[in-house]
C-alpha cells in the first residue's frame, strides 16, 4: 500500500536551514528549501548571496505517521512542524509547486511583512546606523523606499530608507 505524502512547513533553528536541508536530503526524504538572491553589504563591497526565501523554514514531504515525522524532527536544527493542537498542517501541493516554479525562474523574489503604512503611523528603525530610533511614516517614495520623519532635539528631520528596515509600532513611548 502506497503511503499518502503531504508537504509540511518545518521550523528550524536560526541559520540552520541549509544544515537541516542537507541532513534530511541524506535521509531520502523530499525536502525543499526555497532560496533567493539578496545584496549583502561588506565593508569594501556589495555581494549577491543566496539566502532562504523564508528564513527559519523549509518544507518536507512526509506522511501523518508519527514515526515518519519523528525521523524529521530528530534532525539537528529541526524545531517543529507547523500546525495546530491536532498536529502538523499539510500545505497543498499546488502552493509548493508554485514556490518551486518561482524559485527556479531566476527572478528577483521579494518577501516580507505586508504592512501598509499610512501617513502619521509611528515606526521604529530596525537596521542601519539609526537602529532603535522612532519616527513617523511620511510617505512611500517608490522601489521599496520610504520617508520617515524623526524628531531630534526639537527639530524634525526627514530620512529616506528601505521599507524593510522599519516596523510599525503602537506608539512612541519608550
Amino acid at each position: 500500500m502506497k503511503k499518502c505524502l503531504n508537504w509540511f512547513a518545518l521550523l528550524t533553528r536560526s541559520n540552520f536551514e541549509q544544515t537541516v536541508y542537507n541532513v534530511i536530503s541524506g535521509k531520502s526524504i523530499d525536502v525543499f528549501l526555497p532560496r533567493t538572491k539578496k545584496k549583502s553589504k561588506r565593508k569594501d563591497r556589495t555581494l549577491m548571496i543566496e539566502v532562504p526565501l523564508f528564513p527559519g523554514y523549509l518544507f518536507v514531504r512526509s506522511t501523518f505517521e508519527a514515526s515518519d515525522q519523528l525521523n524529521i524532527l530528530k534532525t539537528t536544527g529541526a524545531v517543529r512542524l507547523l500546525g495546530n493542537k491536532r498536529g502538523p498542517l499539510p500545505i497543498p501541493d499546488s502552493q509548493i509547486n508554485s514556490l518551486q516554479l518561482m524559485t527556479n525562474a531566476n527572478m528577483d523574489l521579494i518577501t516580507g511583512r505586508s504592512i501598509l503604512l499610512q501617513k502619521g503611523d509611528p515606526v521604529m528603525i530596525l537596521e542601519g546606523p539609526m537602529t532603535g530610533l522612532k519616527g513617523e511614516f511620511t510617505r512611500h517614495k517608490g522601489k521599496g523606499r520610504i520617508i520617515i520623519k524623526i524628531d531630534l532635539l526639537g527639530q524634525y528631520a526627514g530620512v529616506e530608507m528601505d521599507a524593510e528596515n522599519v516596523e510599525k509600532i503602537s506608539n512612541f513611548s519608550s
